[in-house]
């Protein structure tokens, strides 16, 4: 009875309270003025700690544990944790996968779809499967200063009015795969 009345704490949890809030309820030690909009953080969320100033996106799972069950044939009640670290300052793209025992410095941006295996220092862009160093920070600034807008804070209206006026050279462009 008390495990049913947990499962429907739970859902209505998620169904009615804002995703930093579940993270909290979930464990997860946040800092100040982040952005989550992931709902995945597994079973040990308070293994878990997210800096300041952090934008978690859409899909973003991260794991404290994994692979036990091919060892309990022979070891029962095997069980192995990581803690996951995520500094100030750090952006992890929609649908990236951080694995136990990472660590991720401050002022780095995860490219969407990475699967994060090993630790990440400070101040790079890293991406892939597994994620690898693309590029340093100060690279990807001066890679895309050209093309701020000083869109932040504009409302959905204003930004579309000015999005929809640019002209072609004003927007990314990637160049062909080689």
């Amino acid at each position: 009875m008390i495990n049913m009345y947990i499962k429907i704490k739970s859902y209505f949890f998620k169904l009615f309270y804002s995703l930093d809030r579940q993270a909290i309820q979930d464990g997860v030690t946040l800092g100040k003025a982040n952005y989550i909009e992931s709902r995945f953080w597994g079973s040990e969320g308070y293994l878990i700690t997210i800096g300041d100033h952090c934008q978690i996106t859409t899909g973003v799972k991260m794991f404290t544990h994994g692979g036990g069950q091919v060892l309990r044939y022979e070891y029962p009640n095997f069980d192995s944790f990581g803690k996951v670290v995520v500094g100030s300052y750090v952006y992890i793209g929609a649908r990236s996968l951080i694995m136990p025992g990472v660590t991720i410095g401050d002022h780095v941006l995860v490219a969407a779809g990475s699967v994060v295996t090993k630790s990440i220092p400070s101040n790079v862009v890293v991406g892939g499967n597994p994620a690898k160093i693309i590029c340093s920070l100060k690279t990807f600034e001066e890679r895309n200063l050209s093309y701020n807008l000083n869109s932040k804070g504009m409302s959905y209206i204003e930004k579309k009015r000015m999005l929809m006026k640019l002209s072609e050279d004003k927007f990314i462009r990637k160049e062909m795969i080689k």
